[in-house]
């Protein structure tokens, strides 16, 4: 009788097992596959502006520049290759800058996030 008392609980805890280990994540601690190979930061930890430009970008705008939301071409090669369209940039201002500045927020079409501030010559993923 406990036999099939601990029956259940035993299926339940190897379908759990079975379930974690069925994660959409990468490997290395939590990292989804689009931020491997990349640094990554939790959003909160991005500069204040930058946060704001990514609740902007939840919100649909308005943005503070023209050109927020445009085509982002990928033409350094530094994000994983898609068609055309897939990426677009978004200003994040920066204190003190008399023009845009260097930083933006890049998205993709799965909701990838990434972050530089150094006008792409580099990224970091963004973990929301």
């Amino acid at each position: 009788m406990l036999r099939r008392a601990l029956l259940p609980r035993l299926v339940a805890c190897l379908l759990l097992a079975l379930l974690a280990g069925c994660s959409t994540e990468g490997d290395d601690g939590g990292v989804p596959a689009w931020a491997e190979g990349l640094p990554t930061v939790q959003a909160s930890d991005l500069p204040a502006e930058a946060r704001r430009t990514l609740e902007l970008i939840d919100e649909g705008g308005p943005f503070p520049y023209e050109r927020d939301g445009v085509v982002f071409g990928n033409f350094e090669g530094l994000l994983p290759q898609h068609d055309r369209g897939y990426y677009h940039e978004y200003t994040v201002p920066t204190p003190g800058s008399d023009d845009r500045g260097a930083r933006r927020i890049v998205t993709g079409g799965n909701g990838e996030t990434y972050y530089t501030d150094d006008h792409f010559a580099s990224f970091t993923a963004v973990l929301r």
